[in-house]
């Protein structure tokens, strides 16, 4: 592929991202940073069987920033309580866990975080879903309460 193509594919696939990103619900926003940190464990995976320590330190520090500079300032330890508060000490687990794979090459680390990662967006898509149909819900029945205005079509 030609340089000019490349900028091209580079150039489509951030403004996708970026529409997406404007249009997203905060659920969306949070599960898309989840498949972030997940793309970026899995780079540091496959770059750990290939022996590559500049690609896996790469993809584990994108991982990590993905974590400390998305997630947990996403979270309002205040309105979120122990829930939050949970969620602050797993990520700070995860960390710990990525840092230490990165450290030791140790691949049940990655695996870990991976699991981990995915479990938590699973988390998120449900409530994401659960939001939308609530959504729905509430679109459909005011909908069927909305008097319409009668529709005329010649004299009365």
């Amino acid at each position: 592929m030609n340089a000019a193509v490349g900028r091209a594919v580079d150039t489509y696939t951030r403004l996708e991202i970026e529409t997406g990103v404007a249009a997203a619900s905060p659920q969306r926003l949070i599960v898309m940073l989840y498949e972030g940190a997940i793309k970026a464990v899995l780079t540091a995976q496959a770059a750990l069987a290939r022996g590559d320590l500049a690609e896996r330190g790469s993809a584990i520090s994108k991982a990590i920033s993905i974590i400390d500079e998305g997630l947990r300032p996403a979270l309002d330890l205040e309105a979120g309580g122990e829930i939050a508060a949970n969620l602050m000490a797993l990520y700070e687990y995860l960390v710990h866990r990525l840092l230490y794979a990165n450290l030791k090459g140790h691949e049940p680390s990655l695996d870990e975080a991976l699991r981990l990662l995915s479990e938590l967006k699973g988390a998120w898509e449900a409530l994401e879903r659960q939001i939308h149909a609530a959504q729905a819900s509430e679109t459909a029945q005011a909908a069927t309460q909305t008097p319409r205005a009668a529709l005329s079509y010649g004299k009365a």
